[in-house]
């Protein structure tokens, strides 16, 4: 009788067993910086999206350092928002210092940056993604990609769940594989205190799909009632109209300063006894980690001469004690951690929350994908973030976005023309160029110095690349594209008054020699006087009231207005020159030569030119002038033997 029950049990069990499957056209798996701008645009662009997350209450958290922008990064976000995105708007919501990197240089590597309350940020991206038609959210773990007749069609789930989709984009961060470490301890992990993502990595690698590992890290959190800021240097943010998006009011909440501290020698020697336990010196640690972000252990074997490293205070909200401890990553033991910081004055008697880690997980290898961001294995698979092997949120914001337009539009037709960013018309076109076609051996972060073409890509007019193409892809919004028709007008309009309006040596001698600047002999334009470097628009519409009141026009953001119109005047020359540069190489850019060549049997051009050409298989030739053993002589042997 108890066995016949049993089987009816059972029986029932497996009547229940059916595999529930959920259909959509695009996927996205993880819910992070990549996931978020991708899900974004993918519904933007009229596709049925699925975010899976496995944790809806920490989307688009910021692993380590709350904060959006820097060098080169900050030029990423204002690109983000020019074709639509939205990290641009949730960082000017949720800012609580701003300031403009590299002021005192010239105005192609400005670089705004926003210290952010790191739990609104949180909900504010959580607020944009419910408001979004079109867009679900599933909280579950992939655990297995499902591959058909060589495309990728979904995912299934830990819980059992199918979910199908004619484009599948992974943005999976540090999870796949995370191994988190602190000292000789070591915890599976994506982020301290929430699970590694085992199995799903390798249902990728199966098909041929080449991984590796890196590593990064964070440092301590500190509680800030321990902290003596007596001791410390303020550092306050600007006050001034720059900001991240395009639209929207200025930063609403209350604006923090952050701090300045130095490491000693005698934090140094603490950290040195601690070395044998360090993972990453004692063999723990195998993978390569960011040069540029280095931990502070690697700092003191690397500059053994430094006698002290400078740190940064940084707060993580309006309404939290936590701070952040910028400059001092690490993964050795926790005493060792706060012993040594306890050496610094200010921080005699500091409280932690959380001690530094490091985390080691899997990467793809970018090369092994086309622009659009789609795998070359597997059809319908996209991978975006820093599963490719970059760094960064904003780096992994715009594969993100990338991914999920073209994962949109692969779900209307798998023989869609992707949408992609040329060098010479986007950081985030860089970005990608520089991963397909030159791989990477450490984790990649973005640089002005990485940009051939610094002077076309500045902060100030990225909308005047993109804007207008994201409108007729269907990204950019009417409200976007109509308020940067306005702004170009009141551009020109600047521009035409300053380049066709005399000034006379006896209406302004006088004042500009108080501007510390020569005096006139004869008439000339106010456009002449803008290019001097001593003068601005804003000191000379001071002296002229014509010009004054021209740019006190009551139109909205009259101050950006007027800065990227003073921009375009004074750097004239050197803008129309690099589009000259940019425009002949361009010739190399229409010419393809995919599936033109057998590489392995051209033995007229070297032979680590060879076997690069063949693993990577370049679409053009420009891009196969950038894969890095491919010299100028081999790419001219492709020219003759194209006839060209």
């Amino acid at each position: 009788m108890y066995f016949a029950h049993l089987f009816v049990i059972l029986q029932g069990e497996y009547a229940r067993k059916e595999t529930m499957i959920l259909n959509y056209d695009v996927i996205i798996i993880g819910g992070g910086h990549a996931g978020c701008e991708a899900a974004v645009a993918s519904a933007r662009m009229g596709a049925k999206t699925c975010l899976v997350t496995m944790d809806m209450n920490k989307i688009a958290q910021m692993s380590c350092n709350p904060a959006v922008g820097g060098i080169a990064k900050g030029q990423i976000v204002r690109e983000l928002d020019a074709l639509g995105g939205e990290m641009g708007r949730v960082t000017d919501a949720t800012a609580i210092q701003f300031r403009m990197l590299n002021r005192g240089k010239g105005p192609a590597v400005w670089s705004p940056r926003a210290q952010c309350d790191r739990g609104k940020f949180i909900w504010k991206w959580r607020e944009t993604i419910d408001h979004t038609p079109g867009l679900d959210i599933w909280q579950d773990q992939a655990d297995e990609l499902l591959v058909e007749n060589g495309c990728a069609v979904g995912v299934k789930t830990i819980w059992g769940v199918e979910l199908r989709a004619k484009s599948t984009v992974v943005t999976a961060g540090t999870f796949l594989n995370g191994l988190l470490h602190v000292g000789r301890k070591m915890v599976p992990g994506g982020r301290i205190a929430e699970p590694a993502v085992p199995h799903f990595a390798e249902s990728i690698s199966r098909w041929g799909i080449r991984t590796d590992r890196m590593k990064t890290g964070t440092p301590v959190r500190i509680d800030k009632r321990s902290v003596h800021f007596e001791d410390l240097e303020e550092q306050p943010g600007e006050q001034d109209f720059h900001k991240f998006s395009y639209l929207g009011e200025p930063r609403p909440l209350p604006q923090l300063p952050c701090w300045l501290l130095n490491t000693n020698h005698r934090v140094h020697e603490i950290l040195r006894s601690g070395l044998d336990d360090s993972p990453l010196y004692n063999g723990q640690i195998q993978s390569i980690g960011p040069r540029y972000c280095p931990s502070i252990e690697t700092k003191l074997i690397t500059f053994p001469d430094r006698e002290q490293h400078p740190l940064f205070l940084e707060p993580e909200g309006t309404d939290t004690n936590e701070m952040y401890l910028n400059g001092f990553s690490s993964s050795m033991p926790i005493d060792v951690q706060i012993e040594a910081l306890k050496q610094i004055p200010a921080l005699r008697d500091i409280k932690v929350y959380r001690p530094g880690y490091a985390i080691e997980y899997d990467f793809f290898d970018p090369t092994q994908l086309k622009h659009s961001l789609e795998s070359k294995v597997l059809r319908g698979l996209f991978l975006a973030g820093q599963v490719n092997g970059t760094t960064g949120y904003e780096e992994a914001a715009g594969q993100g976005l990338m991914a999920g337009v073209n994962a949109a539009l692969n779900s209307q037709s798998t023989e869609y023309e992707p949408f992609m960013l040329a060098r010479d018309e986007a950081y985030i076109g860089v970005l990608i160029d520089d991963l397909v076609t030159k791989g990477v051996d450490e984790p990649y972060r973005m640089f002005t110095s990485r940009a051939e073409y610094r002077i076309l890509l500045r902060q100030d007019d990225a909308d005047a690349r993109l804007t207008e193409r994201a409108y007729q892809l269907g990204l950019a919004s009417r409200e976007r594209y109509d308020w940067w028709l306005q702004k170009k007008n009141e551009i020109e309009r600047i521009i035409h008054f300053c380049e066709n309006t005399p000034v006379k040596p006896r209406d302004i001698n006088g004042a500009l020699e108080a501007l510390g600047t020569t005096p006139l002999q004869f008439g000339c334009k106010v456009a002449d006087l803008i290019a001097r470097p001593q003068l601005s628009i804003d000191k000379l519409a001071d002296i002229i009231p014509s010009l004054k009141e021209i740019i006190s026009s009551p139109e909205n953001r009259q101050e950006e207005i007027a800065e990227a119109a003073e921009i375009r005047i004074k750097y004239k020359g050197y803008i129309e020159r690099e589009k000259l540069v940019a425009d002949k190489m361009h010739r190399l850019e229409n010419i393809r030569i995919k599936g033109r060549f057998n590489y392995a049997e051209l033995h007229e051009i070297s032979t680590e030119g060879r076997q690069k050409l063949q693993r990577i298989d370049p679409e053009t030739l420009a891009q196969a002038s950038r894969i890095p053993g491919v010299s100028p002589s081999d790419i001219n042997v492709l020219l003759v033997l194209l006839g060209r």
